[in-house]
């Protein structure tokens, strides 16, 4: 039976004497980290049956998927404070538990309203869980080349996810219900939960530990109506008085919340924390990469089901080159990072995902998924896999352990909400595609019918154009910006903790 320490001249996290110990907190990590990506997507391919089997209307269909998104990117900075003062196994266990309440009540959920509750408290618990997840990976693994294959794993996990969720997604609203998309979610966080108890070890940031109220609310405000000003853009329109009244609400909020936290002697997010460049590039690159890569996953979706005639099923099997590219990627990644540093990994992987992105531009209505599909997939997937880890150890690199927290919250932020106004912006730009087809091919009303099969396939392609276009910006920010070296990022010193 394996003995703890506490460290408190070093500063070290509380963790078993056992070598192996660290690996199975790696397990209840990488495990936490499944379930938030897994739960942003997972609901995609059930969400026609759930609509059907509770009345939902056309109108509030949305907020099955925004309302988790709005949740965990809104509060992913608060997350990351509440993780660093109160502690981050403690907030880590906390997270996990209330996510598994979340599920078991959406699964459950007799009505429209609860089950949009029900996704909005999954993204809330997982902003609490998310930052502490990051933090106690970073203060667990000291050792170069464990670190570097810790963040191997967890930006495989990070990648991989949202395709393991479309495919589970398929599975179960096929075989059982739509009610397990959500329900299997509560099993996995409470077992994950208890094993955190026994090998997770505790840590937490020393010093002022009050909160900055006032940032909180302008923040988390802020980003909630900037994504549902996109999201409602999407819908109705640019000019549209709620898309318009959004965004300026959430230009006012923003605002105030950088006068906020330069003036504030306690701030929610401490400037110096984004104006790094090795961080400030790699956020900016994810909130990017984010944007881009909902692309896929969206649209692609919809040209196997509505276009080739996919199965719910088929489509979640169809996304499987996804998984294998990802952690392919991830394990050539872990092994380059100490070797060539995070610069070279994410300019190359992200140039890889925007190839692949391009390559997708080239369906058709009746084109192949094996000729045109799958070898997309395994190049935007490879690139992925091999951006991902770099970019969650660049946006730790040089951070002072009182912001651990939320430098770690920052990088999930931004890819939620990249994702989330990724989301937006390309329906819009599909809609706006799918019209102007229809409009310079279909003189009158009797042709409309041979022309819309073409519209929305090019409706797909102009997205995917986009995508790569805003994935290939990534990568040239993130060649521009991260300047860190190799020997930063195997810095064999751990973010320090106060016992």
């Amino acid at each position: 039976m394996s003995t703890s320490v506490t460290s408190p001249a070093s500063g070290l996290p509380d963790i078993p004497e056992k070598s192996g110990s660290k690996w199975l907190a790696l397990a209840v990590i990488a495990v936490s980290q499944l379930l938030i990506v897994l739960d942003a997507t997972i609901v995609n391919i059930a969400l026609p049956t759930a609509q059907a089997d509770l009345g939902i209307s056309d109108a509030n269909r949305q907020w099955m998927i925004t309302a988790y998104t709005l949740a965990f990117g809104g509060l992913l900075l608060l997350g990351g404070r509440i993780a660093d003062f109160t502690g981050r196994k403690r907030a880590f266990i906390i997270g996990l538990l209330g996510f598994a309440a979340a599920s078991a009540l959406g699964g459950l959920a007799q009505n429209a309203g609860t089950l949009f509750a029900a996704r909005a408290l999954q993204g809330g618990f997982g902003a609490l869980m998310a930052p502490a997840a990051l933090s106690l990976l970073t203060v667990t693994f000291t050792e170069a080349k464990d670190r570097a294959r810790a963040f191997g794993v967890y930006g495989a996990i990070a990648g991989g996810g949202g395709a393991v969720g479309l495919l589970l997604g398929g599975v179960l609203t096929e075989y059982a219900s739509w009610r397990w998309t959500l329900l299997v979610s509560t099993p996995i966080a409470i077992v994950a939960a208890v094993a955190a108890l026994r090998f997770v070890g505790e840590s937490r940031a020393a010093g002022n530990t009050r909160y900055d109220l006032p940032g909180a609310i302008t923040s988390t405000g802020g980003l909630v109506a900037l994504v549902y000003g996109f999201t409602k853009a999407a819908s109705d329109g640019w000019d549209s008085a709620t898309t318009i009244g959004f965004l300026v609400a959430a230009a006012v909020l923003l605002v105030a919340f950088v006068v906020i936290e330069v003036r504030s002697s306690h701030p929610l997010l401490p400037m110096r924390v984004v104006l790094d460049r090795n961080r400030g590039g790699s956020y900016l690159s994810a909130l990017l990469m984010g944007a881009g890569m909902f692309g896929v996953f969206l649209f692609l979706t919809y040209y196997l089901q509505l276009t080739l005639g996919y199965s719910a099923l088929e489509t979640g099997v169809a996304f499987l080159p996804f998984a294998f590219g990802i952690v392919l990627g991830a394990g050539f990644s872990a092994q380059m990072l100490t070797r060539v540093g995070p610069r070279v990994l994410m300019f190359a992987g992200m140039l890889l995902a925007a190839a692949g992105m391009v390559l997708l531009t080239r369906i058709g209505l009746d084109t192949g998924f094996w000729t045109h599909v799958f070898p997309a997939e395994l190049i935007i997937s490879f690139g992925m896999g091999v951006t991902f880890g770099p970019m969650s150890n660049t946006a730790l690199v040089g951070v002072a352990e009182h912001d651990a927290g939320v430098a770690s919250a920052l990088i999930n932020t931004t890819q939620q909400i990249g994702g989330s106004l990724g989301t937006a912006l390309l329906n819009t730009i599909f809609t706006s595609a799918v019209a102007g087809y229809i409009a310079g091919h279909a003189a009158d009303r009797s042709q409309l019918p041979a022309v819309q099969g073409a519209a929305v396939v090019h409706g797909y392609t102009v997205a995917f154009w986009v995508s790569a276009a805003v994935i290939g910006a990534a990568a040239l920010i993130a060649l521009a910006l991260v300047k860190a070296s190799r020997q930063e990022v195997a810095s064999t010193e751990a973010v320090p903790v106060a016992a």
